[in-house]
């Protein structure tokens, strides 16, 4: 098992629960908040933090999500973490996140985040679905379409179903087209 499966085994039940993904919204807005205009280096610092640092310290990172250390104990662990680097936004969300004993909810945050400052900044993600996939020549054409269709600059994520027998399914937020 790879470090970042075992990270999201640690979180997986948190996930799946509608509840959680509802507090990790009103974590990431404060998160936003708090981080104006300097929200894209703490995102990027954020995501660096769980793709990078966590996956490679698994202990530290069984230290976070199994609950061995009390509150308190855990906000000492991240004091001495981020004592020497990191920002002091993020710092304090962590222990903020520790001390209310969310820190499973941490790759919740993190994409819930990620989309708001994406809205923020006029974007939002666009699922396009194909049988087969899209030649660079064909997403050039989608993305060029989507451009003038859509109130908001797109941020494609391309996804193959070999199920499909032609055309595409586009997503924009809960609403699907199929073409």
């Amino acid at each position: 098992m790879s470090d970042n499966e075992q990270i999201q085994t640690y979180v997986k039940s948190v996930m799946e629960d509608p509840s959680a993904q509802a507090v990790a919204r009103v974590y990431a807005d404060a998160f936003l908040n708090a981080a104006g205009a300097e929200a894209e280096g703490t995102l990027e610092e954020f995501s660096s933090f769980l793709d990078d640092v966590l996956p490679r310290n698994a202990q530290f990172a069984n230290l976070l999500f199994e609950g061995v250390l009390n509150r308190d104990r855990t906000v000492e662990l991240l004091d001495r973490v981020f004592a020497a680097q990191g920002s002091e936004l993020f710092k304090s969300f962590m222990k903020t996140l520790a001390r209310h004993g969310r820190l499973n909810l941490l790759p919740l945050i993190l994409e819930e985040s990620q989309v708001k400052y994406e809205l923020q900044c006029g974007k939002q993600r666009v699922t396009v679905t194909s049988a087969i996939p899209l030649s660079t020549e064909m997403a050039a054409r989608v993305q060029s379409q989507l451009d003038e269709a859509l109130p908001f600059t797109p941020i494609i994520n391309s996804k193959i179903d070999e199920s499909l027998l032609g055309g595409l399914l586009i997503q924009v937020g809960d609403t699907v087209y199929d073409t």
